[in-house]
């Protein structure tokens, strides 16, 4: 199923990301204060969904799971459009990995089309892939079989206290330490070492009425 921002479609749920940034990544708003660049000038790293309950049209995308792989640039400005990897719940069929990838891309319009949506450039893949994610316990995790790991634990910063644009600055959250960050993925592989790099997990909702 395409999903064009003509269709009425909803997903809610949890996420979590971790990227190559010192903790707190200084993209995002700490106690209501603007983020800025990144700590490194290149930032990479990984996203995650957990669609909760979701819907479009007729197609149901509850229980399934999303993750995205991504780069940028932004030692130089404007910073460059993001490359990405979107890696879709092989547990879905067709129709429904077609509507979460419009959506997850910013395709479909709605919420995600002025979130990060407009920050996307180049899509190298959109994969099919066994998706395991953890964003309940403690330790995070985003398992993308054969393509991506990611870990996470420990609190750097209080509950509540830090938002990110990706998500919603509506949808604050927490900021994490993460110790584990890489992808084999061909089209976009890099690795991060280090066990204070920035991580963040929070909730989600975005709309097709947004």
């Amino acid at each position: 199923m395409t999903v064009t921002p003509e269709v009425e479609w909803r997903v809610r749920g949890s996420y979590f990301e971790a990227c190559n940034c010192d903790a707190i990544c200084p993209c995002r708003s700490v106690h209501g204060q603007p983020g800025g660049p990144s700590t490194h000038g290149e930032c990479y790293g990984t996203l995650s969904w957990h669609v909760h309950e979701g819907r479009a049209g007729a197609v149901d995308l509850a229980n399934l799971r999303v993750a995205m792989s991504i780069r940028y640039f932004d030692d130089r400005q404007p910073s460059t459009p993001w490359e990405v990897v979107l890696y879709v719940d092989e547990q879905a069929d067709d129709e429904q990995r077609a509507a979460l990838a419009d959506i997850f891309l910013g395709r479909a319009g709605g919420t995600v089309s002025h979130l990060y949506g407009p920050a996307i450039g180049e899509v190298h893949a959109v994969r099919p892939a066994r998706i395991t994610l953890e964003h309940v316990a403690p330790r995070k995790r985003i398992d993308v079989v054969g393509y991506l790991l990611v870990e996470a634990e420990g609190e750097a910063s209080e509950r509540g206290d830090v938002q990110c644009g990706i998500p919603g600055f509506d949808h604050p959250g927490t900021e994490l330490y993460a110790d584990v960050i890489r992808s084999n993925d061909p089209a976009l592989r890099w690795e991060v070492r280090g066990t204070r790099n920035a991580s963040f997990t929070t909730d989600f909702e975005y709309r097709s009425d947004d």
